[in-house]
């Protein structure tokens, strides 16, 4: 059901955990299903130098959250904002289409920390 990738992602993770003193930080949830994501940013030298993440949710909530913080390292925001969900999922490998709102809540939660950080994608 669910490809290799997203399986890695959500078995092993990557910058889960909270950011001390972030750039920005934000918070979304998915109204229709309940799945949560917080996400925390920090810039230095007008790039994005330390992201990481927490989510309540399903499987592919917790893969896209975790393959979003890969994606926008080391970018600058600008770049980050050039993210589409397509290519998030793509990277993933693919998601079912029940499970579309995962990426619709990595997404939300790039469009939420960008706005803070005054960058509109």
């Amino acid at each position: 059901m669910y490809s290799d990738k997203v399986l890695d992602h959500f078995h092993h993770p990557r910058n889960v955990g909270e950011i001390e003193d972030p750039t920005a930080v934000v918070e979304t949830t998915n109204p229709v299903c309940g799945d949560f994501m917080k996400l925390w940013v920090t810039v230095h030298a007008g790039r994005i130098a330390e992201v990481r993440f927490k989510v309540a949710g399903c499987v592919p909530a917790i893969a896209c959250g975790s393959k979003l913080t890969e994606m926008i390292r080391g970018r600058s925001p600008a770049e980050a904002a050039a993210l589409t969900r397509e290519e998030l999922v793509g990277a993933l490998g693919g998601l079912p289409e029940a499970s579309s709102h995962a990426g619709h809540l990595a997404m939300d939660a790039l469009a939420a920390i960008l706005k803070k950080l005054k960058i509109e994608n």
